[in-house]
């Protein structure tokens, strides 16, 4: 029996699952982490210049190259590990070594990615962090450590994954311009478990910054929504009142539909990736097990206060924007009925004033006949005249009492006709 054909994709798909491991590091160790989006149509954009940026870096090393179309790749670049993403809209660069800096946080980390090779980059950043990793020390050692490196208002701490590591991260963006996140180790913590929080704390950052674009996008379509709503009221009002003509009103109808269609498709795709990056974002952090430490907001709270109303923002606005665009649709049926309304009045009408024309017409036709028949009659007498005038000589009576004879039955042969005709049209 021959062996059983794969399907083309199956080792692809099977393979996909594999893809993106989670990196080993142990502690203490630095994470520093580069995510990077064209500014426009990111969705689109030409893929092959994220490629060749990234084998720009790899050159700088003497690293060996990612396969053709590869979306994912890790390569050793001195003694730092590199793990590069390309994603849908953003590709990511995240490069961790062992040890770390005598200064906390130190901008000097970050220059893993020269200068130059940043400049070329096709994009723009999204965001930047610097992920410190130690050993854990004391309660008190470690609320120093928190009090001379992160923003207090904002901090948010929290242990996680069954307390075998603290976490730490104000999401304030330093002098430098990276974000700052701490993690604690306990004694024992497995290197893949570091590098699962590392990961998550990286994706939590960035999917929050791409999920803010939504509220960006949402911000500015604000006025314009305010702006036609209004526009709409007064024109609802207007035309309840019937102080604009139909051709005036079909026009202000055609432009609030126009502009809000055309809202609505711009904002469509980034209203949707702003959910799906919520959805993310919130699931990267339960997926942290948090407990809450000495008091502190843990990162969900954090979310909660802060991050939280910016996504209702997007979700109001993206609902103000459909309900405005329902709005317009039934507008726009209230004119059709009420343009369909006077139409058949206009309709009934003009059935009105053709019934009268009819009505006219007939009693014209009626006279019309009335003298035809007089016509016809008047040059059937002559004719029957001219052919009796020798009956009339033999018979020894006089021309005209021949005609006065012949004239009633001429007519009534003549009306008889007519009134048989017109019976037959009818």
């Amino acid at each position: 029996m021959p062996p059983i054909q794969d399907h083309p994709l199956r080792y692809q798909l099977a393979n996909e699952l594999h893809a993106r491991p989670f990196p080993n590091m142990s502690s203490p160790s630095t994470v520093v982490y580069l995510a990077i989006k064209q500014p426009q149509e990111a969705v689109h954009r030409e893929r092959a210049k994220d490629l060749e940026h990234l084998i720009d870096l790899l050159d700088r090393h003497g690293a060996p190259h990612p396969k053709p179309g590869a979306t994912h790749h890790s390569a050793q670049i001195g003694r730092h590990t590199l793990k590069w993403e390309q994603h849908t809209e953003f590709v990511s660069y995240m490069v961790y070594s062992a040890g770390v800096s005598a200064r906390a946080f130190d901008p000097v980390d970050f220059e893993v990615f020269p200068a130059e090779w940043l400049e070329q980059a096709p994009g723009q950043r999204v965001t930047s962090l610097i992920v410190r990793v130690e050993p854990r020390p004391t309660d008190k050692s470690l609320a120093k450590s928190l009090d001379d490196w992160f923003v207090p208002e904002s901090l948010a701490v929290s242990t996680v994954l069954d307390d075998s590591t603290v976490v730490a991260g104000d999401f304030r963006i330093d002098p430098a311009g990276h974000m700052r996140f701490a993690m604690f180790a306990n004694k024992g913590t497995e290197t893949s478990r570091i590098g699962r929080v590392v990961q998550r704390l990286c994706e939590i950052e960035t999917y929050r910054a791409m999920s803010m674009l939504g509220f960006s996008r949402a911000r500015g379509l604000s006025p314009s929504i305010g702006g036609l709503d209004t526009h709409l009221t007064e024109m609802m009002m207007e035309m309840t009142a019937g102080q604009e003509t139909a051709e005036q009103t079909l026009s202000q109808l055609l432009t609030i539909s126009a502009e809000l269609e055309s809202m609505g498709v711009r904002a469509a795709f980034r209203f949707a990736a702003t959910g799906a990056y919520e959805a993310l974002v919130n699931q990267r952090i339960s997926m942290l097990r948090e407990e809450r430490y000495e008091g502190y907001q843990t990162f969900a709270d954090f979310m909660l206060r802060r991050y939280e109303p910016a996504m209702r923002t997007v979700k109001s606005t993206e609902e103000r924007l459909g309900a405005l665009a329902d709005r317009a649709r039934r507008a726009g049926e209230l004119f059709r009925t009420r343009v369909d309304v006077e139409r058949s009045a206009q309709n009934q009408a003009l059935l009105e004033s053709m019934d009268r024309r009819a009505d006219q017409a007939l009693r014209l036709q009626t006279t019309v006949e009335g003298l035809s028949v007089v016509a016809i009659s008047y040059y059937g007498v002559s004719l029957v005249s001219y052919a009796a005038y020798p009956l009339a000589q033999m018979l020894g009576v006089t021309k005209g009492t021949l005609t006065a004879a012949i004239t009633l039955p001429v007519v009534a042969l003549v009306w008889l006709a007519v009134r048989r005709i017109r019976k037959k049209l009818h």
